[in-house]
């Protein structure tokens, strides 16, 4: 196994959930893009899947995928903000060991600069459960590529200096 001191970054295996009440397979772009950049970046889709926007359906796919010790990492796109039944924090956050808070400020802060004051309205978080990191992030493919690319892609890189979270997954793998 390699450690998060190596050179060489480690591969994870990553679950990508998509929550929407529209979406299907064929126009998910979003949990398209997902894919295709944690792949680009070397690590294995554990699994894609499309639920509605229900906190039990969203919660119940999460918690499957943070009791298997095969998923280091789960992104979500959509849910995230306040119109019609948004309720992915609802449905995650309770699931949550640490809460992350620095992703939610920084994916903000970044999405400021390209959508200006609307960005207030993004209810982005992230959290570990059982040592499996999760991002949740609004549901456009433009959120998801200003999350992937100014936060996440980094944080599951264990060759990104000075810190990711791969040490913290590392801990979940000492025992499984």
């Amino acid at each position: 196994m390699a450690k998060a001191t190596d050179d060489v970054s480690r591969s994870l295996s990553v679950a990508v959930l998509t929550v929407s009440d529209t979406r299907t397979e064929q126009d998910d772009s979003s949990g398209h893009y997902l894919v295709e950049s944690l792949q680009a970046a070397g690590h294995r889709l554990a699994e894609k899947v499309i639920v509605m926007d229900d906190i039990y359906a969203i919660r119940a796919v999460v918690s499957r995928w943070i009791a298997d010790a095969g998923v280091q990492a789960v992104l979500v796109t959509g849910g995230t903000g306040f119109s019609g039944r948004d309720s992915t924090p609802e449905a995650v956050s309770p699931l949550f060991d640490k809460v992350v808070e620095g992703f939610g400020e920084m994916f903000r802060t970044i999405s400021f600069q390209e959508i200006g004051s609307s960005t207030i309205q993004s209810r982005a978080l992230a959290g570990f459960a059982n040592n499996t990191v999760i991002f949740c992030m609004p549901g456009s493919t433009g959120a998801c590529r200003t999350a992937w690319s100014g936060l996440i892609r980094e944080q599951l890189d264990s060759t990104h200096r000075p810190c990711n979270f791969v040490g913290v997954i590392d801990v979940r793998e000492q025992y499984t």
